[in-house]
Parts: C-alpha cells; sequence; structure tokens
C-alpha cells in the first residue's frame, strides 16, 4: 500500500493522474441529446434551477444555510406524491426521445461495440435489486428462504408471502444472469455500500467489488482472466478517515435515535441515513440531528441519494473515478478498443456516467421509472429490464463466439 493509499499490480499504473482523451466511434447511434449532455454540480442530478440551489445548501454546513432547504431537497430526490398522470405522461414521452430504452436501443448498441472489449459496471440498489425498505435486505442470493411475516388477516398473509416469494425469485435469476455475464466481460458492482456487505448479498468471488461510492476496490482474490498477471487489485484512497467515520457513525446512532424509522448504516468510508421509513413530518427534525453532529467534522460532506443521506470524506474521488481506476487497473486507460457500459439509478452513478460522455467511449444507463436530469445515454425502468438486458447481452456474446469457432 502506497502513501496514497492506491495498490496495482502494475508498478506503473498512476490512476490518479490519468487523463484520456478518445474521439467518439459510432456516434450516430447515441441519441442527439448526448452531443450536448446536461451539466450537473459536482456531477449529481439537476431537477429544476430552484431545486439546485437547494442541493447545494446540502453541501456540509458553511454556516447559516436554513435546514428547510435541506428538507426541500429531501422531498424533491424522494417524492412521495406522484405527477397527474397527463403530466407525467407528457414528460416521459419527451424524456424518452432524448434518453431511449436500452432494451429497444440493444442492436445499435451492439454495432457500437463491435471490435471492442465491454466492460461491464452495475450499482446494487435500485439496479441489481429493488429497493427495499430495510436496506439490509437487500439481498441478491442463491438460497431462498421463507420470509417471516406476521399479519391477523390470512388473505394479506398469502398474498405478503407470494410478494416476497416472487422478490427472492427474481433475485436468484439476476445472481445467476451477473455470474453469467462476469463469463462474457469483465463485471464490476460500483456501489455506496460497504463492499464486504455488498459481497454478501451477491456472493460472486469472479466480480470487481467497489463500495463506499468507489472508496473501497478489490478485485477476485484469485485475480482476473481480464487482466494481465492475475495479481489482485486493491484501492483505498480514503483510509485516513476511518477513525472519523467511526467516530461520527457513533454519534449519529445516538442522535437519531429519538426518529422513529431512521436508521444509520456504516460503510466504512462512509455513512448513509436512510429516512425511508421516517414519516415525512420528521424529516426536518432528522435533518436538524444530522446537521447538529456534521458542524464539527469540517472533512465530510453530505449528499442525497433516494431517500437517504450521504455522508463522506471530501476527497475527490467518486464513482467516476472508481471507474477510471478500474479500466486503468484491466488495462485500458489509453485504448480506443473497450466499451465501457455502467449501469444506475442513483444521484452518485451520475459521476461515472459523466465520466463516460469526457472520454466519448461507451455509454450510461440510467434505471429510472420517471424523467430525471441525467448524463447517462440511455434508460430502463426498473431491475427487471436490467436483467433482460444483461441477459440479452450474455446471449449475444455466446452467439458471437459459437460464430467464430465455427470459422
Amino acid at each position: 500500500m502506497t502513501k496514497q493509499n492506491v495498490v496495482v499490480s502494475d508498478a506503473d499504473s498512476q490512476i490518479m493522474n490519468m487523463a484520456v482523451s478518445v474521439a467518439v466511434s459510432n456516434a450516430s447511434v447515441f441519441p442527439a441529446a448526448a452531443e450536448k449532455p446536461p451539466m450537473a454540480p459536482g456531477g449529481y442530478i439537476s431537477i429544476s434551477r430552484k431545486k439546485l440551489m437547494n442541493l447545494k445548501n446540502l453541501d456540509i454546513i458553511n454556516g447559516g444555510e436554513r435546514i428547510t432547504s435541506w428538507v426541500d431537497s429531501m422531498k424533491a430526490s424522494s417524492p412521495t406524491h406522484i405527477q397527474s398522470s397527463t403530466c407525467l405522461m407528457k414528460d416521459q414521452s419527451s424524456w424518452m426521445l432524448q434518453h431511449p430504452s436500452a432494451l429497444d436501443m440493444f442492436e445499435q448498441i451492439i454495432e457500437a461495440s463491435q471490435g471492442k472489449q465491454i466492460v461491464m459496471f452495475l450499482d446494487y440498489d435500485g439496479t441489481l435489486s429493488p429497493i427495499v425498505e430495510d436496506p439490509d435486505r437487500a439481498f441478491m442470493s442463491d438460497s431462498v428462504s421463507t420470509p417471516i411475516l406476521s399479519s391477523v388477516h390470512y388473505n394479506f398473509l398469502a398474498v405478503s408471502k407470494f410478494l416476497c416469494l416472487n422478490f427472492y425469485h427474481v433475485n436468484i435469476q439476476m445472481r445467476k444472469t451477473v455470474k453469467r455475464l462476469a463469463r462474457c466481460f469483465p463485471t464490476a458492482i460500483v456501489s455506496g455500500r460497504c463492499r464486504d456487505k455488498v459481497y454478501k448479498f451477491v456472493r460472486l468471488a469472479e466480480l470487481y467489488y467497489a463500495g463506499s461510492h468507489g472508496m473501497d476496490i478489490k478485485g477476485p482474490a484469485k485475480g482476473s482472466k481480464y487482466k494481465k498477471g492475475g495479481q489482485g487489485v486493491l484501492c483505498q484512497p480514503a483510509s485516513e478517515f476511518l477513525p472519523m467515520i467511526d467516530e461520527v457513525y457513533k454519534l449519529l446512532i445516538e442522535k437519531t435515535k429519538s426518529t422513529p424509522g431512521a436508521k444509520v448504516e456504516n460503510n466504512k468510508f462512509c455513512l448513509s441515513v436512510h429516512f425511508r421509513c421516517v414519516d415525512e413530518k420528521k424529516w426536518s427534525e432528522l435533518a436538524l440531528q444530522v446537521r447538529s453532529v456534521l458542524k464539527e467534522y469540517p472533512q465530510l460532506r453530505l449528499s442525497q441519494g433516494r431517500k437517504v443521506l450521504e455522508i463522506r470524506p471530501t476527497i475527490k474521488w467518486d464513482k467516476g473515478k472508481a471507474l477510471e481506476f478500474l479500466l486503468e487497473s484491466l488495462g485500458y486507460a489509453n485504448c480506443n478498443d473497450v466499451f465501457p457500459v455502467y449501469i444506475g439509478d442513483d444521484r452518485t452513478d451520475e459521476d461515472a456516467f459523466k465520466v463516460l460522455r469526457e472520454r466519448g467511449q461507451g455509454f450510461g444507463i440510467l434505471v429510472s421509472k420517471i424523467p430525471k436530469e441525467t448524463s447517462a445515454t440511455y434508460s430502463l425502468q426498473e431491475p427487471a429490464e436490467v436483467m433482460d438486458f444483461l441477459q440479452r447481452l450474455v446471449e449475444w456474446k455466446r452467439q458471437a463466439v459459437r460464430g467464430q469457432a465455427m470459422l
């Protein structure tokens, strides 16, 4: 481990100083909006000028920001009310013209990747696994366990059991799909979660895992067939913040215990304060509690996801940097024949989408059922569509390999 807390098998790898400039190939496959991607401050999604101002107020505590700005932004990123169907259909139609379905554009995508090495980057929550109320139960496992449910109404119990078993079935299929995907392409999971926790959910040793929003990266223990030398990859650029993160975690646990439904998650190099199960009337109280703790820690910054507050060190590292690091460690830093594909659903994934735009290689896919401003090129609506897209990629690759073997 170097002083920068970055270890790569190739001694001359220096991702922190990497500069890449590649011309866009097969530009016709990208929608017109790709030519001028919307720019978002710090790589986050923006919805309107007013909400952008609210988001700026979330960057940790420079003194006099009003708590109402925090709550307004929490509501903007985590809507609890649905738009009218007419407005929603109009917005959706316009948005889909700029960010068409990756399933509908599959043939064009494959055409653009011809002669290049596809490298897959996947977010976890909301992408490979549906968003769940309890973040500790976002499983993707081979084993199906009967969920423990309680209800005085038999019909409700039966329906709930069916839905839970169906949820587990989908995750079993997703895990098998990702396993097959990794046999065809270098594959990494990039999550805000603790790397060890994501691994426990997925349990596929052949993948690369980037936890804590990319601040904790580790490659396959036995090396990867896609990487020369077969040595492991490790990157932990925020190691010096571990004592501070642990300290703040304990303070937040104590401070938020009076807010029903609030859950503080320690993701090793960052923290998450989940408010998915918190009554909206209590959001102001929760925001005030978080602010009271973080005002003493200017080296930490706050951002937002889907009903979660994310607390991270102020270092210049994010999911976009993690993507660049992994491409570098795989030997594709300055290659024209690489085609990275990043699929994610959250604001933090925008950093990776932006990197792909700037590189002019590959593309990003946003997972969302509602229109959002994004630097992604394509869209998918939910994890089920993600699984369909990945399965089509695997089948295409297998057919291509069979075709080459017959020549």
